[in-house]
């Protein structure tokens, strides 16, 4: 088995800084956005306002088609497909493993990540492209609609050890629990390629109906935990955050809990942050834990200490509900690369070019 020492710092590789590699894997979801008139439109369509729905294909290609005179726009999706292209977006070498349709949606997910030079591993399912249609109010209420399709269909004999190589991170949703030999398979497979393994835990309601299963995985095979604090509680039975990071630090070597507008818990080597959140106006929350994701990622590729990597998780994670969905975009981009950099010479004393001082502990921040 090949073996990566976990620390905080990227290294130097014949004088140049070699920058970690983050691989992930979920959900194949095209999210389309289309902003709605009236309320009684979702009435017409059966959904109730502000819910989330999971719907066959039949009913999916209904609601696409009764909507498409509407104004609409549509990004690749899913919670780990979120994050692999924030940290995309801010320069960092990626790859996606998930499955697709052989249809016009599948082409547009694949195209999509490759824009964002995201180095692909997209198999084809029997069903079509899974597909997530956001409807928007006036008021912008979002009722959501979910068909997982091919999605679903992505199993342990579609990957192998080739697929982790030259990785050190490898980043998975929690959703994908429906698949337990799936899951377990991979992040064996990471793990024996000396690959660091990481999980959102996604949902509390999933964390509730696995538990047991997810201690023994993150136990065995996951070095760095997310949860929010309904995860975390459920996850731990503790009601305080603190309390229950402390659980989840037990069983891992980075835990994160993240705390919306309080900001967030950061926990490695017994020493705990708080991560203040930044002020700002918030239109949507989806997303915001999967950029904060993508941020924190940023941070440990450039070999930060856990809390500047917090601090920049919540750089992403407040810009994104600032907007509607969960992908940022153009001039967005430019103001978080001006805070990092902001964050990175103030706190890290960064004056161009890649931070390295061979740092492996986490500083009081």
């Amino acid at each position: 088995m090949k073996s990566k020492k976990f620390c905080m710092e990227s290294f130097r590789l014949n004088g140049d800084i070699y920058m970690k590699k983050i691989l992930g894997m979920g959900n194949a979801l095209v999210d389309i956005l289309v902003r709605i008139e009236g309320d009684e439109f979702l009435s017409k369509l059966g959904l109730e306002k502000s819910s989330m729905t999971l719907i066959d294909k039949d009913r999916m290609n209904s609601i696409i088609d009764g909507t498409k005179l509407l104004k609409r726009q549509q990004s690749s999706g899913g919670s780990a497909a979120n994050t692999i292209n924030g940290l995309a977006y801010l320069g960092v070498s990626t790859g996606y493993i998930g499955k697709i349709g052989d249809d016009e949606f599948g082409s547009f997910f694949k195209y999509d990540m490759n824009l964002n030079k995201i180095k692909t591993n997209l198999f084809k399912g029997i069903e079509d492209t899974g597909k997530c249609i956001v409807l928007i109010s006036k008021d912008s209420e979002r009722t959501c609609a979910t068909y997982l399709g091919a999605a679903i269909e992505l199993n342990k004999y579609d990957l192998n050890e080739k697929l982790f190589e030259g990785y050190d991170y490898f980043h998975i949703e929690g959703y994908l629990v429906q698949n337990k030999d799936l899951i377990k398979n991979a992040l064996s497979l990471a793990k024996h390629n000396g690959v660091e393994n990481s999980i959102d835990l996604s949902s509390f309601n999933i964390v509730g109906e696995n538990k047991s299963f997810l201690k023994d995985l993150i136990k065995n095979y996951v070095d760095i935990v997310f949860a929010n604090e309904d995860e975390a509680r459920v996850f731990t039975d503790k009601n305080n955050s603190e309390d229950a990071i402390d659980e989840i630090a037990k069983i891992c070597k980075i835990a994160i809990v993240k705390c919306g507008n309080q900001g967030s818990l950061v926990k490695f080597n017994d020493i705990k942050y708080k991560i203040a959140p930044m002020n700002v106006n918030t239109l949507d929350t989806t997303g915001a834990g999967d950029l904060y994701a993508a941020g924190f990622f940023y941070g440990l590729t450039n070999g930060y200490p856990v809390d500047i990597c917090g601090r920049i998780g919540s750089v992403l994670g407040a810009k994104v509900v600032e907007i509607l969905g969960a992908r940022i975009e153009g001039k967005v981009w430019d103001g978080i690369k001006g805070i990092i950099k902001s964050i990175e010479t103030n706190e890290l004393g960064k004056n161009g070019g890649p931070w390295f001082n061979g740092r492996t502990q986490p500083s009081q921040g």
